[in-house]
């Protein structure tokens, strides 16, 4: 039996949220940090490929009903961004912001969401 992949899909805002983090990162740390946290950020998001529920995600229904959180610090990785997303029909993984974590998460989601 084969494991179905799920797509992930960015939001603008989103893809908006990726390409500052890296300008920020390569302004403030310099290239080889940025290449480093560009992969940590790349492998975090891939691995919503497994699924919404995947280890380390958490739910944030708290925020909004079935929003769930990833944070890109895992598997040995360093980093302090988090990954909001929802799971949408057709096994697509709807990522909304990629935020700090000490950002207040509910403030900045996307008004289509709310």
């Amino acid at each position: 039996m084969t494991e179905e992949r799920w797509r992930i899909r960015l939001s603008v805002a989103a893809e908006r949220d990726f390409e500052h983090i890296l300008e920020t990162t390569r302004e403030t740390f310099g290239e080889r940090q940025l290449q480093t946290y560009r992969a940590a950020l790349i492998e975090a998001l891939a691995a919503l490929e497994a699924g919404p529920n995947i280890a380390g995600s958490k739910a944030r229904n708290e925020i909004l009903p079935d929003l769930r959180t990833l944070h890109v610090a895992r598997k040995g990785r360093r980093g302090r961004h988090l990954i909001l997303y929802r799971a949408a029909p057709g096994n697509i993984i709807d990522v909304s912001r990629i935020l700090h974590e000490r950002m207040d998460l509910a403030r900045y989601l996307p008004p289509e969401l709310e």
